[in-house]
């Protein structure tokens, strides 16, 4: 994948408009950039939430983020993408995931920027965990997320 479309999946924080920065630099066609930042909520599903674990696995979670990404180079015309996904142990409040996409045009923008997170929050390897008063668990995929990464197919 090309300095434009990166995916990282690191356990730092990142910086939003840093990260946006880097991504229009050097690229004179960018005419819009969407950009989504997902945080950690301190309540789910009724309960607090105290912290929140993400596990993936090397390797295959950045080849499949790439697989999808690509999908939106091609389908939405994208310039650019930034897809940075932390993991580890977060907090309430901190930042979760971010997804950037740039493109001619900000139509193709927010629809790659979309396309790509609907993706993330269904289909991408990640495991997710949060610390409830009640005990540990597992979070999966809502059917609200479901239906918004099946309007793309």
């Amino acid at each position: 994948m090309s300095r434009a479309f990166q995916i990282r999946i690191q356990p730092e924080d990142f910086d939003l408009s840093t990260e946006v920065a880097q991504l229009r630099a050097d690229n004179g066609q960018v005419g819009a950039v969407v950009s989504f930042v997902g945080t950690v909520r301190d309540r789910n599903d009724g309960s607090a939430v105290s912290s929140m674990a993400l596990e993936h696995y090397p390797g295959m979670t950045e080849a499949s983020i790439a697989e999808m990404v690509e999908r939106a180079r091609v389908r939405f015309g994208l310039l650019a993408v930034r897809v940075i996904h932390r993991v580890g142990l977060l907090q309430p409040h901190e930042q979760i995931v971010l997804v950037a996409a740039a493109a001619a045009h900000r139509g193709e923008a927010f629809a790659g920027c979309e396309f790509i997170m609907d993706y993330l929050k269904t289909d991408a390897p990640f495991w997710k965990k949060e610390q409830t008063p009640e005990g540990a668990r597992w979070v999966d995929a809502r059917e609200s997320d479901e239906t918004a990464r099946r309007k793309w197919e």
